[in-house]
C-alpha cells in the first residue's frame, strides 16, 4: 500500500549545519469569528545531503522517516535560488 507523504514549500533560513537546513513554512488562515487573516510560521529541519541549499532559497520538502532527533523532512528540490548581487569596489565609491 502506497502512502501519501506530506510536502511543504518554504524558505531556507539557515544552512549552518552539515547536511541540514532550517526551512520556514508560512501559512495564512482566516479566523472564524473575527475574519482576520492570521499568518503562522513553522520551522522544519530538513536533510540536504549534498549541501546545495543556501539561505533565501525556496525549496520543496517532503516528510520522511526520522533521520535524527529533530529531522523528519528532506529537501526534494530547490525551486528558486536566491539572487546574489555582485558589486565591484569601484561601483561603491
Amino acid at each position: 500500500m502506497e502512502t501519501k507523504r506530506k510536502t511543504r514549500v518554504g524558505r531556507v533560513v539557515s544552512n549552518k549545519m552539515d547536511k541540514t537546513v532550517v526551512v520556514t513554512v508560512e501559512t495564512a488562515r482566516h479566523h472564524p469569528l473575527y475574519k482576520k487573516t492570521i499568518k503562522k510560521m513553522v520551522r522544519y529541519k530538513a536533510h540536504d545531503g549534498k549541501n546545495e541549499c543556501g539561505e533565501g532559497d525556496i525549496v520543496r520538502i517532503v516528510e520522511t522517516r526520522p533521520l535524527s532527533k529533530e529531522k523528519r523532512w528532506r529537501v526534494v528540490e530547490i525551486i528558486t535560488k536566491k539572487e546574489v548581487l555582485e558589486i565591484q569596489p569601484r561601483e561603491i565609491a
